[in-house]
């Protein structure tokens, strides 16, 4: 295999957690990849009305000053962002630059995935403390 790029059906990435009933299933990117650059992660909510990514900033614990961009591929998804909603059919980019800014999407529909990319602007990637927890120090 050419170590140069990998490729990989997102539906395949397995899920490192068992997930909760009414939690997204969480598809590690970055770490299948083995991405160092920025972090990458994608959810699949399974129900409607299920959370597709979770209400929080990124300045609580765990977390670390990341902008995020969110890009619905399949489904249909309500965000709230910073107390405004916003409508995210298939293929809307969500792009959330303050780090303070609350932000969750619910799915609109069964199967609704939604791929985040994020990095804290001039500063070099770190994995995150909660990504360490299910994959140890190297994350």
């Amino acid at each position: 295999m050419d170590e140069r790029y990998r490729t990989q059906r997102l539906d395949d990435i397995p899920s490192p957690i068992d997930t909760p009933s009414g939690a997204p299933e969480w598809k590690p990117i970055r770490h299948h990849f083995d991405v160092r650059a920025f972090g990458v992660n994608a959810n699949v909510a399974h129900s409607v009305g299920d959370p597709v990514v979770e209400d929080h900033t990124e300045i609580q614990e765990g977390c670390m000053r990341h902008e995020e961009l969110y890009l619905v591929t399949r489904g249909h998804a309500r965000f709230s962002v910073a107390g405004e909603t916003i409508d995210a059919p298939a293929g809307t980019l969500v792009f959330v630059r303050d780090p303070e800014a609350r932000r969750g999407a619910v799915a609109l529909e069964a199967g609704t995935t939604v791929l985040a990319i994020g990095g804290e602007p001039g500063v070099a990637y770190r994995v995150s403390p909660w990504e360490k927890k299910y994959f140890g120090a190297a994350g």
